[in-house]
């Protein structure tokens, strides 16, 4: 029989073991783009690129990326699968400014129309923080296809103080203290850590989340994705 101790010490090799690959993950490329979510099988946007061609389904249209995200981003989806379509949408949103703007701002409405009701919506505030965080490390690169004198749509929006008050409203949520840590990657440091911890201790008794902690962090393809997805940004 294993000792608490023996649970313990083992805790927190893993536990150091991927804070130490969070923080070389920065290097990789922006953390909330560059590396997909696990969902197994659920719905998301279309996707058939493979994930370091950063490109999607070439055929999607997205005069429909309005409209699906949001019908995608229900009341009962799962955080993992929220950041997952989040992320896509971004990518799909680097080609269609409008669309782009459209869709931060149906979901700022959404969020602001149910804290205006009385009734605050964690999930729809965590929609709107973790866009916008999403928008911030891919439409603010140079490569991104947009005019240059266009304004990113999510400036002047402080994406991680609305997912810090989604957690705060959620309650306990591993998932959303996931995607907490991957937001504060480059800081504040103690945060970070906290955000960590929580996730870590959650994944427990929620597989998919250790899936995806594994395969980002601790697993044995971390290194692998992290040369891939480093080549492929590396300048041309």
């Amino acid at each position: 029989m294993r000792t608490p101790m023996i649970r313990s010490s083992r805790f927190v090799v893993v536990l150091l073991a991927t804070l130490l690959s969070l923080a070389t993950l920065t290097k990789a490329g922006p953390p909330l783009i560059c590396h997909s979510v696990e969902i197994g099988a659920a719905k998301s946007l279309p996707w058939i690129s493979h994930d370091w061609n950063l490109s999607g389904g070439e055929t999607y249209d997205t005069k429909n990326l309005v409209r699906d995200t949001l019908e995608i981003l229900a009341p009962d989806t799962p955080v993992l699968v929220r950041m997952e379509t989040l992320r896509r949408a971004t990518l799909y949103a680097r080609k269609d400014s409008r669309a782009a703007k459209e869709l931060l701002a149906r979901l700022h409405a959404r969020a602001t129309s149910a804290e205006s009701s009385g009734r605050p919506d964690a999930l729809a505030w965590f929609d709107v923080g973790y866009l916008a965080e999403a928008y911030k490390q891919w439409i603010g690169q140079s490569w991104m296809k947009v005019a240059k004198d266009e304004q990113n749509p999510a400036a002047g929006v402080d994406g991680y103080a609305l997912v810090k008050k989604a957690i705060g409203l959620r309650g306990s949520d591993p998932q959303m203290e996931f995607a907490a840590a991957l937001i504060t990657l480059s800081g504040p440091a103690e945060e970070h850590r906290q955000h960590a911890l929580n996730a870590i201790a959650g994944a427990r008794i929620d597989p998919l989340l250790a899936q995806n902690l594994a395969m980002r962090f601790a697993g044995p393809q971390s290194q692998t994705i992290s040369e891939m997805l480093a080549k492929n940004s590396a300048p041309n």
